[in-house]
């Protein structure tokens, strides 16, 4: 690893899953995972192209019930190119002997180089280097470069590039019993010599696909139509010590792109106007270079390498090509077919980073879940609620996309899947909203779209509040927290848990800050909401008294995570530590041995601590004195360990979350789960899920911890807030964002001294504010503050 490459050293079948998501390469409309392209998908290759937004929908029967799945769809196979002696066997690691192999993912350009050195017999040698880009300034071409070089000999070899259609969705293990074959109707052509193409169209959602290839090389070039694949043959004339390169250029639409017409008219017309390999290079490494510039991140040592990584994978995902989408946040990335592609809250660990450097994106991302309002009232209405009750899992059009069954791995067993009443998914997307508009002054979305978003989310709430007389509180029945160990009460006979502190503190914020914007909205705009609506004084009179009503449990002079946790066992960390070794599935664990998490206070990730997570302590702090509960910093320490000491981890978000809470609670402990945040990916410390797509949430999440985390950083009341703590081991480092309209803002912290940087522009100074003194920066000039001890 070093700040502008990643590389992978030797050929390892068991580590190329993991590879080929760490590898993969996209620009924020489609990407394509890092399989090596002699190869088919089998038990160690998986190759996979994926669209955002092109979800397909499926009924399988599974365990003698049918169930319905939406998939994110893996397209036609773009990546075929294989080769192999004039007569002989076709090459690839399982058929010959490997001499050497590296890949190269050169993060700084969007390139990923391989070199293998292949053995061919009798001595000879044949070296193979490829460059690979899915092109970051025009997001419908990707192209692939191939030289070969006989090392020592001379002869023929044979090239065949192909188009596949013949590929289904089976890129995860425990789906493989549910339909994965989305493709119908492929049909294979020619266009103009040295180009072929391929169409197809989803099975049920009917989305068109198009899509050409353009081979290139000093022979000449034929081809033949199979069933399902488009060929290219090209016969290579090799001499000792000269290189022969084969160029392979593709261009991919789909029926959802804007401004076409039919996608493979439009597919063949690129790829007839796309120009040579070098040509395409020298273009991605310009829109790359513009990238780079924008969500600038100058962190020294390892751990600015693998941030680096991080960032990068976040812009293959969600780019500014993303902004003309309607899509929501993968989040599994675009890099695999875990979680079907589906939308969960992991938006909640991504938008505030793309805040600050990307908000048009930020803003499509928002615009994906109002355009579902409509279908989230319809869920509402179902379950016998007012407003909008958003789904846990999203796809293609809002609906609910959650399993209700889910298989356990370690069991064998099909069981039913609760997470769907993960309500609090509601908050984090009013939470994404208000901290959008915050940091980007986007008053104009803020009062139409957001304030009905926030509306409807708000009223969903307060709607789903019941009068407890004992108590004299509202209380919120029936949800699931962000901890998915605990879904009912040990030996219920219906899911749920009542009173989840995280999601009654959030909605008691989602309250609080939707009355406090419809106060605020111009009157004409506040009388047009209230008319769409029906809002009346009589509902925002309830609003307030539930905002302040909602009741949080404690125990033992701690949150509790809910209604009766503390009546729950205590596990034996040790013993269970000891008999597996590794605990993060814990869940799965319990359930193959006839138990359930249900009983002990042993949670998955990070859920009363996510409140400090979002929030900062004086705002948390007012949070819970709102609603009438004293939360002193004794008490949250207290929270804290009392439930570091019972958490897993089984979350790559967990990690994070306990990473960004420590570093203001124990410093001392922080670094530690920093680290692992930082590692969770790349170490696939979850134990074989990153080759099955990355965690977008936590890579994300880790570069918003430097950002936001380690700096105190908010936006709130038209001023940048900071409050840095910084840590010994990631003490000195630099971050520039964009704050509503300034472009560029500088923010270094080094050795107890922070200094802010606004470039030239016209736009009116920035309001500093840190615990101890405010300051405003002009455009144009650099400020120098010495921090407290």
């Amino acid at each position: 690893m070093t700040d502008l490459t990643w590389e992978y050293d030797g050929y390892r079948p068991a580590e190329e899953r993991l590879r080929e998501s760490l590898c993969t390469l996209g620009n924020g409309r489609f990407a394509t995972r890092g399989a090596l392209p002699e190869c088919a998908a089998d038990d160690v290759h998986y190759p996979g192209t994926y669209v955002a937004g092109c979800y397909n929908r499926l009924t399988s029967e599974v365990a003698g019930r049918q169930v319905e799945n939406e998939d994110m769809v893996n397209l036609p196979n773009w990546l075929p190119l294989r080769f192999r002696l004039a007569g002989g066997e076709w090459l690839t690691p399982e058929t010959a002997t490997v001499l050497d192999h590296r890949q190269t993912l050169h993060v700084d350009v969007g390139l990923l180089e391989r070199r293998t050195r292949y053995a061919l017999g009798g001595g000879l040698v044949l070296s193979v280097r490829q460059q690979r880009l899915v092109h970051m300034a025009d997001p419908n071409l990707a192209a692939l470069r191939t030289e070969f070089t006989a090392e020592n000999f001379a002869g023929e070899l044979e090239v065949e590039a192909a188009l596949d259609g013949g590929v289904t969705n089976a890129g995860v293990p425990r789906y493989r019993e549910l339909d994965g074959r989305h493709l119908t109707h492929v049909h294979t052509g020619t266009a103009v010599p040295g180009t072929v193409w391929l169409r197809c169209r989803t099975r049920t959602s009917d989305i068109r696909v198009g899509m050409a290839a353009r081979l290139t090389a000093r022979a000449a070039v034929t081809h033949v139509q199979e069933l399902a694949r488009a060929v290219q043959f090209v016969t290579l004339s090799l001499t000792p010590g000269r290189s022969a390169t084969v160029d392979k250029t593709v261009a991919l639409h789909t029926s959802r792109d804007p401004a076409i017409g039919d996608p493979l008219q439009a597919a063949v017309d690129r790829i007839d106007a796309a120009p040579g390999f070098d040509e395409l290079l020298a273009s991605h490494r310009t829109a790359w270079n513009q990238l780079w510039r924008r969500a600038e991140l100058d962190v020294p040592g390892e751990a600015g390498g693998i941030l680096r990584l991080h960032l990068f994978h976040v812009l293959q995902t969600l780019s500014p090509h993303t902004a003309d989408l309607d899509v929501g946040v993968p989040a599994r990335g675009l890099h695999g077919e875990a979680y079907r592609g589906h939308v969960f809250w992991d938006e909640l660990f991504v938008l505030p980073y793309l805040n600050l450097h990307f908000p048009e994106v930020s803003r499509a991302l928002l615009h994906y879940r109002h355009r579902r309002l409509g279908r989230a009232r319809t869920a509402a209405r179902h379950a016998g609620r007012r407003g909008a009750m958003y789904p846990w899992q999203s796809g293609s059009d809002g609906r609910e996309e959650t399993q209700r069954l889910h298989l356990n791995p370690s069991s064998g067993r099909w069981l039913p899947d609760h997470s769907h009443l993960q309500h609090h998914v509601g908050s984090a997307i009013a939470y994404n909203v208000w901290q959008y508009c915050e940091a980007s002054g986007d008053t104009e979305f803020l009062h139409t779209k957001g304030a009905e978003t926030l509306l409807e989310i708000a009223r969903f709430w307060a709607d789903s509040a019941t009068w407890d007389e004992q108590r004299g509180r509202h209380r919120i029945r029936g949800v699931v927290g962000p901890d998915e160990y605990h879904d009912a009460y040990p030996d219920a006979d219906r899911p749920g848990l009542d009173d989840n502190a995280y999601t009654n503190v959030t909605a008691a914020w989602v309250l609080c800050r939707t009355r406090e914007l419809l106060d605020a909205l111009p009157e004409p705009r506040r009388r047009e909401l209230a008319e769409r609506t029906g809002l009346d004084n009589a509902e925002l009179d309830r609003w307030d008294a539930v905002s302040r009503t909602l009741y949080v449990p404690f125990h033992s002079g701690v949150i509790s995570q809910f209604e009766g946790y503390g009546d729950l066992a205590e596990l034996d960390w040790d013993g269970y530590r000891k008999k597996y070794g590794n605990i993060r599935r814990l869940d799965r664990i319990l359930e193959a041995e006839g138990d359930t998490p249900n009983r002990y206070r042993a949670s998955k990730q990070a859920d009363v601590l996510m409140l400090g997570y979002l929030f900062a302590p004086a705002e948390l702090r007012g949070l819970l004195g709102r609603l009438g509960y004293r939360l002193d910093e004794e008490t949250w320490q207290r929270t804290v360990d009392h439930y570091l000491a019972r958490t897993s981890h089984g979350s790559t978000l967990s990690g994070l979350v306990h990473g960004w809470v420590l570093a203001r609670a124990r410093r001392a402990e922080a670094w530690k789960f920093c680290q692992e945040a930082l590692r969770g990916d790349i170490a696939d410390v979850q134990g074989g899920t990153t080759g099955e797509g990355i965690h977008l949430g936590a890579m994300a999440g880790t570069l918003d911890l430097v950002q936001r985390g380690l700096t105190g950083l908010e936006t709130r009341h038209g001023a940048l807030w900071l409050d840095p703590v910084p840590l010994p081991e990631l003490s000195s480092y630099q971050v520039f964002l964009r704050y509503q309209g300034h472009w560029g803002v500088r923010l270094r912290l080094e050795r107890g001294r922070l200094e802010i940087t606004v470039p030239a522009s016209d736009r009116s100074p920035i309001d500093i504010r840190l615990p101890d003194r405010a300051v405003s920066v002009q455009p144009g000039e650099t400020c120098h503050l010495v921090l407290p001890e």
